[in-house]
């Protein structure tokens, strides 16, 4: 397996919050809203693309609490299809599921023809927090983590495009947007009691993540690791590297002219009487 060790990554001193949990070093707002809409369009071609071929793709999302797996997904599907773009975010299991075989779950997720799967936290679960929080036995990731290389090379041979990224936040910068959590109104749902617990386990996750890279970290479905303290500069460079990972082709598409309509007088308004919504704003 490549060397991947991770740098650790100091605040220089200079670094300032913005007021957004931001920092005023990451990359300006404009640049990456032109740079974003610019990769939008680009997704919009893949979709059409693998509609039309008939493609399917899965890509893994995995990391920390507050790496950024959520924002990150959230700019991807921005401006395409939810029904070529399907997000996963599993629950805890059920007891049925629990007593299933542990991968099984997951199966039925994985695309057909025509889609794109996205999973937010996958079956690497049980390489991270289910070892870390001892949710499963040692017994049982040790297997998982020799059965899953094989499992993936028959989905990858099935004709998937099975694609993995492990988001690395720093300490500091994962204390930062778990303590957002904390005040902002909009993301106190986003902070729950395992969040907690997980927290005060840096360590062990590292040792899980490096653990989990040795393992599962193969020819035919590599780990792509993304920085993420920028949250903006992460978003842009994952999108750009799943674009560069699939080779897709424009689809040709047909001139589109709205056609011509009748449109009487008075008659756009409901001519029953009908609620309306109180005008506040």
């Amino acid at each position: 397996m490549a060397d991947r060790r991770i740098a650790k990554r100091q605040k220089p001193e200079a670094e300032k919050d913005d007021g957004d949990g931001e920092s005023s070093q990451q990359l300006k707002r404009k640049e990456f809203e032109k740079e974003l809409k610019r990769l939008h369009i680009e997704l919009v071609k893949l979709q059409e693309w693998v509609r039309h071929e008939g493609k399917k793709i899965c890509i893994v999302f995995e990391g920390r609490d507050g790496a950024g797996k959520g924002g990150t997904i959230k700019a991807i599907t921005a401006r395409v299809s939810p029904r070529v773009f399907r997000v996963i975010a599993l629950p805890a299991p059920t007891e049925r599921e629990k007593s299933q075989m542990y991968i099984q779950r997951y199966l039925p997720h994985l695309p057909a023809g025509g889609e794109i799967v996205i999973f937010d936290r996958s079956w690497y679960n049980r390489a991270g927090v289910e070892r870390v929080m001892g949710f499963c036995t040692p017994d049982q990731v040790k297997r998982f983590l020799h059965i899953v290389p094989n499992v993936e090379k028959a989905i990858v041979e099935s004709g998937v495009i099975l694609l993995k990224y492990w988001l690395e936040v720093s300490p500091d910068e994962q204390t930062q947007r778990l303590e957002a959590r904390i005040d902002d109104g909009r993301k106190t749902w986003k902070l729950s009691d395992m969040d907690l617990k997980s927290y005060t386990r840096w360590d062990d996750y590292s040792k899980a993540r490096d653990d989990m890279f040795a393992a599962t970290d193969t020819a035919w479905a590599p780990w792509y690791v993304a920085r993420s303290d920028d949250k903006r500069r992460a978003r842009l460079n994952i999108i750009e590297h799943i674009l560069d990972q699939i080779p897709y082709k424009s689809v040709p598409r047909a001139k589109v002219k709205l056609p011509k309509r009748r449109v009487t007088t008075g008659e756009s308004e409901p001519s029953h009487a009908v609620k309306s919504v109180p005008e506040k704003h």
